[in-house]
């Protein structure tokens, strides 16, 4: 081959050849290590102990026992749930962690705040995402400096006042 051939090929196996270098020195010896390797995720088998030593902060795992533990006290807001708006969605995922809620009260403050709904009620033109079912709004126009609850009951919302 001539030259023009071979000065780009040995430009292109030593970048190729520097990268694995970085990559030897810079990424731990057990980063994606395990039988699997990346196959499952990206971590450190070092941080898997830490990780196991994280406090659980949520008391609802979700699926059928979605909302059983706030059930016993708020049985009257999970009863008016629906199932086909936010009644799929699990409490923790708006009230926030409930760990510790039912020993501590003030451990579960509730936010009101617009910023908590808009975060899957803002309008997205994702024509081709399943979030495009999720009724959204123009946080500038639709009431701005309002709180959604102020005109909106987040346990038992209606189709036709998202709409609006």
């Amino acid at each position: 081959m001539k030259n023009h051939v071979w000065r780009p090929l040995s430009v292109a196996l030593a970048l190729v050849a520097a990268i694995l270098l970085f990559r030897y020195f810079y990424v731990p010896k057990d980063f994606g290590s395990g039988k699997y390797g990346f196959m499952y995720s990206y971590h450190r088998q070092a941080d898997e102990e830490q990780w196991k030593n994280m406090p659980v902060r949520y008391q609802n795992t979700g699926g059928q026992q979605m909302h059983e533990s706030c059930r016993e006290c708020h049985a009257e807001e999970v009863a008016g749930r629906t199932k086909e708006l936010h009644g799929i969605i699990a409490c923790e995922d708006c009230h926030g962690p409930a760990r510790n809620h039912p020993d501590d009260p003030e451990t579960l403050p509730v936010d009101r705040g617009r910023d908590l709904c808009l975060r899957c009620h803002t309008s997205l033109s994702y024509i081709t995402s399943d979030r495009k079912r999720i009724p959204g709004i123009d946080a500038k126009e639709h009431n701005p400096g309002s709180e959604c609850v102020e005109c909106h009951n987040p346990h038992n919302p209606r189709l036709e006042d998202m709409q609006r």
